[in-house]
């Protein structure tokens, strides 16, 4: 069962933040602190032998899981490789896998990202769209944000001919609580200049997204 959204067009913000809300960020210890309220007001006792070093591996763990916050996915997009021997048609990269954080719940949501751009000057290397990817699901998000993130960012700083994103996902917040339903693919997608231009081209990127994957 797929639920399809296509949005309009808005710029967000995506530079990482440095401060929250203008203050200093908080220390580990004041985290680790945080964790053990939280273990506390689950009704478990965060001094227990199994829990005891939890609040230290959680604040570890989010060090990687919202490491997108440090980073910056214009530095990613900096180099150009301009000798491509005269090639000017799509790039596309299927299949990214990225895990996220639903930002109303922070519980995951996890799928894949597929992305293309029509050059203008010259390409980029495969492996930097996979981290620009990764750099914004690595934050608390909503899918539609993480789409146009993607997209924001391979517009700004390659100033291709066009951009277009899809990202699938499943959303934890779903499944696990709420309405409590699994297996439900939520499809998010963003174009830019040729491909918002012309339905012909989001045919043809949506056609070779699709090519060879299992018919549901």
């Amino acid at each position: 069962m797929d639920a399809v959204i296509q949005h309009p067009r808005a710029r967000v913000p995506i530079p990482a933040p440095k401060t929250i809300a203008g203050h200093p960020k908080p220390t580990r210890e004041q985290a680790e602190a945080a964790v053990r309220t939280l273990l506390a007001w689950a009704g478990d006792d965060p001094t227990r032998e199994g829990l005891i070093d939890t609040p230290k591996r959680v604040v570890k763990a989010y060090e990687e899981l919202f490491s997108g916050y440090g980073k910056d996915a214009a530095k990613d997009l900096e180099r150009v490789f301009e000798d491509v021997a005269g090639y000017d048609d799509m790039v596309v990269l299927r299949d990214i896998p990225y895990f996220s954080h639903c930002e109303h719940h922070m519980v995951p949501f996890f799928g894949k990202a597929h992305v293309a751009y029509y050059p203008s000057n010259g390409v980029v290397g495969l492996s930097k769209v996979a981290r620009v990817v990764d750099t914004f699901a690595k934050r608390l998000q909503t899918q539609e944000a993480l789409t146009s993130q993607i997209a924001d960012a391979m517009d700004d700083n390659l100033k291709p001919r066009g951009v277009a994103v899809m990202v699938e996902g499943e959303h934890m917040c779903m499944s696990m609580r709420g309405i409590q339903k699994s297996g439900v693919s939520t499809v998010t997608t963003q174009f830019t200049g040729v491909f918002r231009n012309d339905p012909v081209e989001q045919v043809r990127f949506i056609t070779l997204v699709r090519a060879g994957q299992p018919q549901r």
